[in-house]
């Protein structure tokens, strides 16, 4: 299964995805019949079991999306978990320092670069697909280039770094968490002000000079056509309960008028 997030910035083309909190195979696979390109699998706010992320791998794979885990923390068990269960991707939160990051280049990359511990999991079909035809170590060197490693800026540090953070091998994008970073920065949500529109540009413009993917997210349809004129390499969409509520709010509002 390919990385349609990382082919597609390879080929020069922007790519859009959604995060699931709906806790359902049914709903990753839904996702996968709507065109999207990718899926991520929340463990920051939603609480998901490590044997759900195993079970929506086997949708995402099913419906041929490719699925990212957004894991809690900066852990290596949160990592390795995630990436073992079959993650194309991981999304990090709460970034601070360059020395997190560092590890974890070490916890999701494998050598030369990282340390990633070793099991044959569901990422390569236990060591059956075709990742394996170069033996274990075409397998790693697939493995740490086809997997993502994307830590969120949405603090303070990991913005006063961004620069040399984006800079560092092993590190193949960030996404931007514009929320909690308006609250970092104390301006709560308040996406117009000068200050916030510098900082993304700070993110986007860092991304680009070190040949980085750069993620925003939105829950906004408008914003879809704004950041990708931008030059945001990729877009997260909403979360897909909120779509089910809004589309079905607008329904149920139309149908007041036979009440």
């Amino acid at each position: 299964m390919k990385n349609k997030i990382l082919d597609d910035f390879r080929a020069g083309k922007p790519t859009i995805g959604t995060i699931t909190h709906m806790k359902s195979m049914s709903a990753v696979e839904a996702i996968g019949a709507t065109g999207l390109d990718y899926v991520m699998i929340d463990q920051e706010h939603c609480p998901v079991t490590v044997d759900e992320v195993n079970a929506y791998m086997i949708a995402a794979k099913a419906a041929d999306i490719t699925p990212i885990v957004r894991v809690p923390d900066v852990t290596r068990s949160s990592v390795l978990r995630a990436l073992d269960a079959g993650a194309m991707g991981i999304v990090v939160p709460c970034v601070e320092t360059v020395d997190q990051v560092k590890d974890l280049i070490k916890w999701a990359k494998f050598g030369p670069n990282g340390e990633r511990g070793y099991c044959m999991t569901r990422d390569a079909d236990w060591g059956f697909n075709e990742d394996y035809a170069d033996g274990l170590t075409g397998y790693m060197k697939i493995a740490s280039e086809q997997t993502l490693l994307i830590p969120q800026c949405e603090t303070m540090g990991c913005l006063e770094n961004i620069e040399e953070i984006t800079a560092m091998d092993g590190v193949d994008g960030i996404m931007i968490g514009p929320y909690d970073l308006s609250f970092a920065m104390g301006i709560d949500g308040q996406f117009d002000r000068p200050e916030f529109k510098e900082a993304i540009q700070r993110v986007l413009d860092a991304c680009k000079k070190n040949g980085k993917i750069c993620i925003i997210f939105t829950g906004n349809p408008a914003d879809i056509d704004l950041r990708t004129e931008q030059g945001f390499d990729s877009i997260l969409f909403n979360l897909d309960v909120l779509v089910v509520i809004n589309y079905y709010k607008q329904i149920a509002e139309d149908y007041a008028k036979y009440k």
